[in-house]
């Protein structure tokens, strides 16, 4: 085992080392690959993320209350609850006085990504279709969720710095891209034009892809 493949941990090691049929160097190319892929998609996951918390908060605002996050209403599920408490606690008591501009950043992913569960349907109904658009008609809730969920499982993959190169890249990119177009034409614009994905795609997928990768997906 060589000096880098102990840093990563045989454990994780082993994945690419699998992949590329016990040749170690190859190995250390499919995670580098891994890695340059994972670090591309951040702009996409960065603002998508933003604009869904943003949009949700600014409806949210205009429908309930500045300070709708303390409508239990809001906060269905134990989990919602905890993250909202976390948060609370991360910004502090003196930021506290500032809310809701120090806590809305504050809250997570899943946070947010809960509203388009089944639980809002009526919620969504009166108001939260509002925060996207498509053809000049609101969005419905199952229509964000099933491509916000194949996303967020992705991200969480890339936060964790776990194998990645078995997914299909270039459409989940495609639904990231959409998903930011009708949340916010101009924050996909703005995305498109300082997203490195498709070049770095350009440059890496072709040996990806020859690799015939079929590690099973993730669980949900």
């Amino acid at each position: 085992m060589t000096i880098f493949e102990q840093a990563l941990s045989e454990e994780r090691f082993s994945t690419f080392l699998n992949w590329a049929a016990g040749d170690r160097d190859a190995a250390v190319k499919i995670y580098t690959s891994n890695v340059l892929i994972s670090e591309s998609l951040y702009v996409p996951l960065h603002i998508l993320e933003v604009a869904l918390r943003n949009r949700i908060h600014s409806v949210l605002s205009e429908t309930v209350s500045p300070n709708w996050f303390e409508d239990e209403r809001f906060q269905k599920s134990r989990h919602q609850k905890r993250m909202l408490e976390n948060a609370k606690q991360d910004v502090g008591a003196t930021s506290l006085r500032k809310i809701p501009s120090a806590l809305i950043p504050a809250l997570t992913f899943g946070y947010w990504a809960a509203f388009l569960g089944p639980e809002y349907e009526q919620l969504w109904r009166a108001s939260l279709h509002k925060i996207a658009r498509a053809d000049g008609k609101y969005m419905g809730r199952k229509q964000l969720s099933s491509r916000l969920a194949p996303v967020r499982k992705l991200r969480n993959r890339i936060a964790h710095y776990e194998p990645i190169l078995h997914w299909d890249l270039p459409k989940t990119y495609a639904d990231m891209l959409q998903l930011i177009e009708w949340l916010s034409p101009s924050a996909a614009f703005w995305c498109r034009a300082h997203c490195r994905f498709e070049a770095v795609w350009a440059a890496q997928g072709p040996s990806v892809t020859s690799l015939h990768i079929t590690l099973p997906p993730p669980a949900p």
